[in-house]
């Protein structure tokens, strides 16, 4: 089969790009055009790969791959770096397909002048806590891994997005999916509902609202954020027309606010595409904490996920190591209450196409990272205040 596919770069999405990725193994939010618009933004200039057996046909395999020109005083003008986040999309249990999509990537990376090309496709390596009972290796996951090292690709020191995560089966009937719940999560949204709390759906006016309890949060918390412009940018974008809400292959994304007396005292953002639900922020005041307003902001969450046909709700991150000294435990913990399984990816991996320059950028990376972090958290306080 993968004598006869034909591999296409596109500089514009091909027509009907988010329906298309809809349907195929692994579709991902961070594949779709709203997230190559806000980061075209931002300097990332969108590819679009295509694997196909003819113009006209669906796609086998395909890749949103952002790209960013680095123009260095003395080094190649055409030199860049290459990410394709939550990508390609294909079978990966196809050993034909993956070969040829594998191969097709060295080729183009070399020709846009990468020094490397980053993937973090949802290919999952297990499912449960690692040593738990529930502990369940993927043969496909495994297979590919073995490929990826042998083909020269590197688990990658700067790792994106969160390489392991805890996913909830929509599926269910609401009574079920309460009863999958730990027995203290369940009380917790009863508790949040007697103390009269309410969940709304917040609307761009709010988006202001939203930052200020994002900054807040993350300085309480201890971590870094961006500006508010990049936010109100990624909310804008994702925020549903009208003529979306009944589509499931237009990625979408609805604040959820909970108040207590009409004041807001915590949110999260709830995303939606090809029928799956992730939560990507959340946020909150100091206010009522005793309330547990994120615990119904949680359940609410689920049930407007349900409403609008998703079949799975990604939680966004669990731990690298199944520790209390990760410092992503204790959010952990919380997620787990809810019901949900881990899953267990390849995580971030590189293929070097330079390797004299991928070695200065990933020596030099960190330090630059750890400079930004410092400026971020400056600003953060600031607005937070």
């Amino acid at each position: 089969m993968s004598d006869a596919l034909t591999f296409q770069v596109a500089h514009r999405a091909p027509p009907g790009w988010d329906a298309l990725i809809a349907g195929m193994p692994g579709a991902h939010l961070l594949q779709t055009t709203a997230w190559a618009s806000v980061k075209a933004h931002y300097g990332w200039l969108p590819l679009y790969l295509t694997w196909s057996t003819s113009a006209n046909a669906s796609p086998q395999a395909a890749a949103l791959v952002l790209q960013r020109r680095l123009p260095v005083a003395g080094l190649a003008a055409k030199m860049c770096l290459l990410y394709a986040p939550k990508g390609p999309l294909l079978d990966w249990s196809n050993p034909t397909l993956r070969q040829r999509v594998l191969d097709d990537l060295r080729l183009f990376a070399r020709r846009q002048g990468g020094i490397f090309i980053k993937i973090d496709p949802d290919v999952a390596l297990g499912s449960g806590i690692p040593g738990a009972v529930d502990d369940q290796p993927s043969p496909e996951g495994l297979s590919t891994l073995s490929e990826l090292k042998a083909r020269g690709w590197r688990f990658s020191e700067e790792q994106i997005q969160f390489r392991n995560t805890v996913l909830l089966d929509l599926t269910p009937g609401e009574d079920e999916l309460l009863g999958r719940m730990k027995q203290k999560t369940r009380y917790n949204i009863r508790l949040a509902i007697r103390k009269g709390l309410t969940v709304r759906i917040g609307t761009p006016a709010d988006f202001s609202l939203l930052y200020r309890m994002y900054a807040q949060t993350s300085v309480r918390d201890g971590f870094v954020i961006r500006d508010e412009a990049y936010y109100r940018l990624v909310w804008q974008t994702f925020y549903p027309q009208p003529s979306s809400l009944a589509s499931l292959s237009q990625p979408i994304a609805e604040p959820l606010i909970a108040e207590m007396d009409g004041e807001p005292i915590a949110a999260l953002v709830l995303f939606r595409f090809a029928g799956k639900a992730w939560y990507l922020y959340g946020m909150s005041t100091e206010f009522h904490r005793e309330s547990m307003p994120n615990y119904l902001l949680q359940w609410e969450a689920m049930r407007q996920a349900r409403a609008a046909g998703c079949t799975c709700y990604d939680l966004w991150g669990a731990p690298d190591e199944f520790s209390e000294s990760d410092s992503l435990w204790g959010v952990f913990r919380f997620k787990e209450g809810l019901g949900g399984q881990v899953v267990r990816t390849l995580g971030a991996w590189d293929l070097p196409t330079q390797p004299w320059l991928y070695r200065l950028y990933t020596q030099t990376l960190p330090r630059l990272l750890e400079g930004m972090r410092r400026r971020g958290r400056q600003r953060t306080r600031q607005a937070a205040m």
